[in-house]
This record gives structure tokens, C-alpha cells and sequence, in this order.
């Protein structure tokens, strides 16, 4: 990743006399995975329609392959030919069967586009009409149609929104298949940052308009900013050891009077560290994949994840901590 792909500088924007995006400013290099997280109303959405030249920002500007993307006040047609943005409102013609709606935009040898249509799941639909197709259909179908006009950049609104988990794992594994088979540059934005966190080479996280940290996915997980970083990534435990001292004995020195951020697979129960805590189990949660056991310790309760239950509530444990270097 050497040369600068698109480059967001200090971009701006204000809507209904509300500021609704701070300063941004990010890169993105060839074939990187960006992700951009944060609640609704965050700016996400906002960010992304002015990256692709379908908003104009207030101040700042992007830079996309050399040049600067210019917003829809500057142009006849808004957007950027190498750019595809693909809204969570997307819509296909009515009363059009797939194959002839994606003929109409098809840019590509017929090879070439069939691998698209093979990543994209959407071969064995090609012969049905639109409203015949369910959610998740209709929309990897949109995006074999925008992928089948060649861009250098791929733009997602909110891909995992309003899907069953079916059709949701079917988009995730489109999308990585874009990313790799295709290899096409790809940046989403979602709420649920914990859907991109498998997915995403950086994840930027926005909070009322302002961009308030970015790393690697294991960087925010294990060492988020605030609270709001934390919640959105997972479950955690938030120790303040200036209510709770006994914590320092696990915790260690460095946090006397601070708060801790523990996630909940951190902790491990009535393991062999020479330092441990006394708790009583006071409920069991079973996720299938993991186990959830909270345990009240030192008077605060605290979340444990677990492989297997080995556990009944009122049982008393040792908790320890595994690992806080993350």
C-alpha cells in the first residue's frame, strides 16, 4: 500500500443549521478496508454520499486518484464515474427480470461480468422478475449493477441493516469476495461495528459528527477511547477502582483511582494466576458459540465469557485476569 487512494481533508457539513459533520479527515491506500462505525445520526451516511460527490461538504475536499471529487453543485450529474456508492434505500426498476436490468449496465467483456454475477450469489435469479426477489436479493443484485460498470471504489451505506441472518451472512461473504476475488477497494459504514471487525483493515469511529478515534479493529476493541468506543464493539466491563480498590489486586497499581476497561474474555474463573479474586456466580447466559457468566465480585458485578459451564449460580469462584495487553 504505497500510493494515496483517496484522501478525505478536513471535510465539513452543516444540514437544517446543524452541524452534522466536524473536521474529518482520513486516507485510504489501494485494496485497504475501511471501516466507518457509529450510532445513527453519527454522520456516517452523510460522510460517505460526500466521498462518493453526492453531497457538497461545507469546507474541506477529497481527493480521490489524484484529483478532487467534485460535489453536485459543481457538476450537471453528481457523483464520480470510478466510484460506486450503494444507499441502504436502494431501489430496482419494477416489472424488469434481472437479466435485462443488469444488461443495462453492464460495462464489462461477458466474462468478466459473470464473475461478478458468481460473487454477487445472483446467478440462479437472473431469469426472475423484481418483484418476485426478497430483500437480500435485490440487494446483491444492485450491487452486481454497480460493480458491473467497473469502479476503482466501492461505497456501502449500511449493507447489514434490515436483513434476516441468512441473507446477512450471504452480503458478508459478497463483500469479502469483492474485496478479494475481485479485488476492488472497499469502504462501509455500520452502526454495529462488531459486523466489521473480522472484515476491516481500520475502523474510524464517529460520535455526533466528530471523528473520535481510529486503529485496527484489535486496537479499539481492546483499547477504546471512552465508553461509547466500548459499547459499540462488544460487551465490557467498566471497573472504576476508586469505587472498587480490591480490583487493583488483578488489575494492577497503574489503575489505582482510574477506570478499567475489561472485556468480558479477559477475565477467566478459577484458573492458576497467583493473584485471584473471590465471587459468587449470580447468573448463567448461553450464546450458543460462548457462555456469559456474571459473577459479583468485590461488591460490582462483571461479566466472564466462557466456553463451557462449569458453573451454577451461587457457586463461589476465583476470578482472574488472562490478558490485558490486547
Amino acid at each position: 500500500m504505497n500510493a494515496m487512494f483517496l484522501s478525505v481533508q478536513g471535510i465539513t457539513k452543516q444540514q437544517l443549521g446543524k452541524t452534522v459533520l466536524y473536521p474529518i479527515e482520513l486516507n485510504q491506500f489501494p485494496s485497504q478496508r475501511i471501516a466507518i462505525a457509529g450510532e445513527t445520526g453519527s454522520g456516517k451516511s452523510t460522510l460517505l454520499k460526500i466521498i462518493a460527490g453526492l453531497i457538497q461538504p461545507d469546507a474541506g475536499k477529497v481527493i480521490f486518484q489524484g484529483t478532487r471529487v467534485l460535489g453536485p453543485l459543481e457538476v450537471l450529474l453528481p457523483g464520480h464515474s470510478a466510484i460506486a456508492y450503494l444507499s441502504q434505500h436502494f431501489e430496482l426498476r419494477n416489472n424488469y427480470r434481472v437479466h435485462e436490468l443488469l444488461e443495462m449496465d453492464n460495462k464489462l467483456p461477458e466474462s468478466e461480468a459473470a464473475i461478478i454475477y458468481e460473487v454477487c450469489r445472483i446467478d440462479h435469479l437472473k431469469q426472475r422478475k423484481t418483484d418476485e426477489l426478497s430483500g437480500g436479493e435485490k440487494q446483491r443484485i444492485a450491487l452486481a449493477k454497480l460493480l458491473s460498470t467497473a469502479p476503482a471504489l466501492l461505497l456501502l451505506d449500511e449493507p447489514f441493516s434490515n436483513l434476516d441472518r441468512v441473507h446477512k451472512q450471504i452480503i458478508q461473504t459478497v463483500i469479502e469476495d469483492i474485496c478479494s476475488v475481485l479485488n476492488i477497494t472497499c469502504m462501509l459504514v455500520s452502526h454495529d461495528a462488531t459486523d466489521v471487525l473480522s472484515w476491516a483493515d481500520r475502523i474510524i469511529i464517529l460520535k455526533d459528527g466528530k471523528q473520535i478515534q481510529e486503529g485496527t479493529p484489535k486496537q479499539l476493541y481492546y483499547h477504546p477511547v471512552n465508553e461509547y468506543t466500548a459499547a459499540l464493539l462488544g460487551e465490557y466491563n467498566l471497573i472504576d477502582t476508586s469505587l472498587y480498590p480490591g480490583f487493583i489486586q488483578i488489575l494492577g497499581e497503574g489503575v489505582r483511582g482510574k477506570r478499567a476497561l475489561i472485556r468480558p474474555e479477559q477475565f477467566s474463573l478459577n484458573g492458576l494466576a497467583a493473584i485471584s479474586l473471590e465471587g459468587s456466580v449470580q447468573k448463567l447466559l448461553f450464546y450458543g458459540s460462548h457462555n456469559i457468566v456474571e459473577v459479583l465480585v468485590e461488591g460490582m458485578l462483571i461479566k466472564v465469557r466462557t466456553a463451557v459451564f462449569h458453573h451454577h449460580t451461587g457457586d463461589k469462584v476465583r476470578v482472574q485476569i488472562d490478558d490485558l495487553a490486547g
